[in-house]
């Protein structure tokens, strides 16, 4: 019988939490073995970003090819467990490489910071009375952080909204905070959980919740790149069927929540990918995409896309992006300082720009499969190798059972293990 409670394991070293796992839930010494590798990372540093730390849990890394962006060469790390994403945002680089690539615009790094205040006797006065102190409320806040100052960020800004019905009222005012190159959650946490005091002065009220909001539409990228129309013929179409196809698997987006959804989780595909190389919260990022997409009338796609006065097709993409260069795991995890190193990136506004043209190129690449050929067919292809590991191929019977399966248009794993089966068989002759 499994037993959860466990007195003092966060306090125990990595050997002892394996033998109690292992005693536990009965491990075997490979597994053990599988979980004491730790891919090159000293267990130092797993043991002090997280809490009860037992070893890692490694994603592929690949990086994404054919990518210019503002003019510049990128190549892309990218961490991804999913078949075909990397290798279709590397072929759709690969197409807008013929119009320059991909061009990309950030605006300043502001996050914004909520403070939830209620019981408020005189609710509009009391708003009033907030702007009178901002000048002083921004210094308080501004004190918290003295090398955000240093280097040109803090506290810039004071918005205060009412909420709520009629009855009870609630207010909450947004701290607004430049960041600069880090994705800001600390020092806006700390700024608004210190301004709690002075607002329950100020206002009369109950200040309640002091926190980050990841719906970060002050930090918007947008970027946008040309497909030109005689490089998109594909499965009997021409390239300007395929433009106008396209556009009209953007307007079923735009019109129908359900397709909606997968549109925009195929836009994330490439987006969390980069985030989590390059060791930035992709939940947050996630967070906040799918707010975006809600924050006007309705759930739209995060893309757009139309035609040029030429008939090509032009994609862009609009979408908050707060990620750092400072602080968190970027900072600490070694894999992916070299991730940010690959990819060239010196400023926050460069890693904003490469991960939105990955989201564009991603959305772009499933979009041209899906109004052409088919979602599988190229999917499938990359997934047979998958198929094939599961079912035991080992080294260069991976590739030989995923092209048979392939070729046979019977990608399961019951056939990959006839297959090798018959393999092993006929070498024993």
């Amino acid at each position: 019988m499994v037993i959860s409670n466990l007195p003092g394991f966060y306090e125990l070293d990595r050997t002892s939490r394996l033998k109690i796992l292992k005693e536990q839930v009965n491990l075997t010494n490979d597994e053990i073995k599988i979980l004491e590798n730790t891919g090159g990372v000293d267990f130092n540093i797993i043991d002090h970003m997280v809490e009860n730390a037992i070893g890692v849990m490694s994603l592929p890394l690949g990086i994404a090819t054919n990518f210019v962006i503002n003019g510049v060469d990128r190549l892309i790390p990218m961490a991804v467990e999913e078949t075909s994403v990397i290798a279709a945002a590397s072929h759709a680089a690969k197409i807008a490489r013929h119009t320059g690539g991909f061009k990309a615009v950030t605006t300043p790094q502001i996050m914004i910071g909520q403070i939830e205040v209620s019981n408020i006797p005189d609710i509009n006065a009391a708003r009033i009375r907030i702007y009178e102190n901002r000048d002083m409320l921004l210094k308080i806040a501004a004190e918290k952080d003295p090398m955000l100052i240093k280097v040109g960020g803090g506290p810039i800004d004071i918005n205060v909204k009412i909420i709520g019905d009629s009855v009870k009222p609630m207010m909450v005012v947004h701290l607004l905070v430049n960041t600069m190159d880090a994705m800001g959650a600390n020092a806006v946490n700390t700024m608004v959980e210190t301004l709690g005091t002075y607002i329950e002065d100020i206002t009369k009220g109950t200040v309640n919740l002091r926190i980050i909001s990841n719906l970060a539409i002050y930090r918007i990228v947008r970027a946008y790149a040309t497909f030109p129309k005689e490089n998109l013929a594909r499965a009997g179409f021409s390239g300007e069927e395929v433009v106008d196809r396209i556009i009209e698997a953007y307007k079923f987006a735009l019109h129908d929540p359900f397709r909606c959804a997968t549109h925009n989780k195929g836009i994330m595909n490439g987006i969390s990918a980069v985030v989590i190389a390059t060791g930035n919260d992709f939940r947050a990022i996630e967070a906040g995409a799918h707010a975006y997409a809600s924050y006007t009338t309705g759930y739209r796609p995060l893309t757009t896309y139309e035609k040029n006065e030429n008939g090509d097709l032009v994609g862009s993409i609009e979408i908050p992006m707060a990620v750092g260069l400072i602080g968190g795991a970027t900072s600490v995890h070694p894999i992916a300082k070299i991730n940010v190193k690959i990819a060239g990136v010196k400023h926050v506004s460069e890693l904003q720009e490469i991960i939105a043209s990955v989201g564009l190129a991603q959305n772009f690449a499933a979009l041209y499969a899906l109004t052409t050929e088919g979602i599988q067919r190229g999917h499938m292809s990359l997934h047979a190798r998958n198929i094939a590991i599961s079912a035991g191929a080992v080294g260069n019977e991976i590739d030989i059972v995923a092209k048979q399966l392939v070729s046979e248009k019977k990608i399961r794993i019951e056939r990959a293990s006839e297959i090798i089966a018959n393999m092993r068989k006929s070498e024993k002759k």
